[in-house]
């Protein structure tokens, strides 16, 4: 079986008079061209067709910013206004993009790839909701207070307790693969703390962090408290990163990038958060609803084109089903309509650009060539676009490529096991700790299991299941900090300790 084409690609009108505004970059406040005037091409990964031109910031325009922020943050109202008041402010945020959800999905889909049921469903929704629910958190933050026995003072009284403060000016630097949930990953606990912010792009999807700078306007955030400046990692990230007036900085991509991230850090020892790769293990047990195992291992690793960090890329089946359910995952690849996302029959989109198209056309074939089998796809579809097959690799061992590396694409390499002592070397056989799934009907097995994986996040008889309230993040080289609930406020905050002798 082939995979089947879907084929309409049709940009709504609405969006045409957008694009063809000029992308500027947005500093305290204003819409501006990058100090040096240049632009770079924004690309349509289903066509190859440039779509925009974004403004090219730099070094000089990471300056303007972060002086902007930092102004806005120690002179500014932002930090001095009331808690409640900020969580007003904020919760607009997510009422604006609600009112917009259909432009924005559209944006998503035309700059990232993805399927525009998918990009509203999902990416839209939980953007929405991450700023509401940040803004709850607002009027939250407190410190406590605390009994002190001081064994050289008897006989004195002291009060002490603590307080939570905003960390203070902010890089952030976000992925191409969720552009605007990301942003809103980024953007909701930094402002809940009363943090300002300076927000950098994929170079690859700028067009949602645009649009989101003019509903963050909108919303009537005061001037200089987010800035937005697009541009290339190489240049304004890093300098973004090692900026001296940036007190932390927080990014979300590869693990090699952000090995640099640290090393940039260094200079004024800023906080660092990263949100990183991952090679996540996918277990299926024997007595497992198989029917309900195989449609979520598909969705585990072919969900936004398995450009997930958290994507269910080692899929583990024990031996007595791994030919139902490898036979069963490839059914569903082989019938998956690829193509464009504004086509209501596309499943799967392009990948985000020539660059990824090539990385993982690259891993197919060094998987192939080492001896894995497609099951299912395995090469790139014969069209216009960044379009790969979804790939189901079967015969992969550990030590091959496509089961030790992250590929970053719709391809899963399928592997056997016999038993909870083997699958537990396996699973934890990787430099990546960031996500796992578990499918039995053995609640203690799963629980067992849960606690062995070295993962920060486990789903049982479930897959890529996101909430505002639920903390993401990694061990091992998947990251440092957590994402999302309660535990992202602590990315954005301090301690001060304050002792009064009574």
């Amino acid at each position: 079986m082939s995979t089947s084409i879907a084929s309409e690609h049709t940009v709504p009108s609405e969006l045409k008079s957008f694009l063809a505004s000029p992308k500027q970059l947005l500093i305290n406040g204003k819409w501006v061209n990058a100090k040096s005037g240049k632009t770079f091409d924004v690309f349509d990964p289903a066509t190859d067709d440039v779509i925009a031109q974004a403004a090219e910031g730099n070094g000089a325009d990471i300056d303007a910013a972060v002086a902007a922020a930092r102004a806005a943050f120690d002179g500014g109202p932002w930090s001095k206004m009331t808690a409640s008041q900020r969580s007003r402010f904020i919760w607009k945020i997510g009422d604006l993009i609600e009112a917009n959800a259909d432009q924005l999905a559209q944006l998503e889909t035309l700059d990232n790839g993805k399927p525009f049921a998918v990009a509203k469903a999902a990416d839209v929704a939980l953007a929405a909701d991450m700023f509401r629910y940040m803004a709850g958190w607002a009027t939250k933050i407190e410190g406590n207070t605390i009994p002190l026995n001081v064994p050289y003072a008897p006989g004195s009284e002291f009060h002490a307790y603590t307080l939570k403060e905003p960390i203070g000016v902010v890089g952030q630097i976000i992925p191409w693969n969720f552009p605007l949930l990301m942003a809103a990953w980024k953007l909701g606990p930094a402002l809940a703390t009363g943090c300002t912010i300076v927000l950098k792009p994929a170079e690859q999807t700028p067009l949602s962090a645009i649009r989101l700078g003019e509903l963050v306007t909108e919303a009537g955030i005061p001037d200089g408290v987010v800035n937005i400046v697009t541009g290339f990692g190489e240049t304004a990230g890093a300098a973004l990163a090692s900026h001296d007036d940036v007190d932390k900085v927080a990014f979300t991509g590869s693990t090699e990038v952000g090995k640099l991230i640290i090393g940039a850090a260094t200079g004024n020892l800023k906080k660092v958060t990263l949100e990183l790769g991952g090679k996540s293990p996918n277990v299926i047990y024997d007595d497992a609803d198989i029917d309900t195992a195989v449609a979520g291992a598909a969705d585990a690793i072919f969900f936004n084109q398995g450009q997930v960090c958290s994507a269910g890329s080692r899929l583990y089946i024990q031996s007595g089903i791994y030919d139902e359910v490898v036979a069963g995952v490839s059914e569903i690849a082989s019938n998956m309509k690829v193509g464009s996302g504004f086509d209501p029959s596309t499943q799967m989109g392009p990948l985000v650009s020539r660059e990824q198209f090539e990385r993982v056309n690259g891993y197919l074939r060094a998987g192939l060539d080492a001896g894995a089998e497609a099951a299912a796809g395995g090469a790139a579809l014969d069209r216009s676009g960044y379009f790969v097959q979804p790939t189901v690799l079967k015969n992969a061992t550990p030590e091959m490529s496509v089961v030790r590396e992250e590929i970053f694409g719709p391809v899963v390499a399928a592997m056997p096991f016999e038993n909870d002592n083997e699958l537990k070397t396996h699973a934890n056989d990787s430099t990546y700790g960031l996500a796992a799934g578990i499918w039995t009907r053995d609640i203690s097995k799963a629980h067992r299991l849960a606690k062995a994986v070295k993962a920060g996040t486990v789903w049982i008889n479930c897959y890529s299941i996101f909430d505002a309230a639920l903390p993401f993040g990694g061990y091992k080289q998947s990251g440092w900090g957590r994402e999302m609930g309660h535990a992202a406020l602590e990315n954005y905050l301090q301690t001060k300790s304050v002792c009064v002798n009574l």
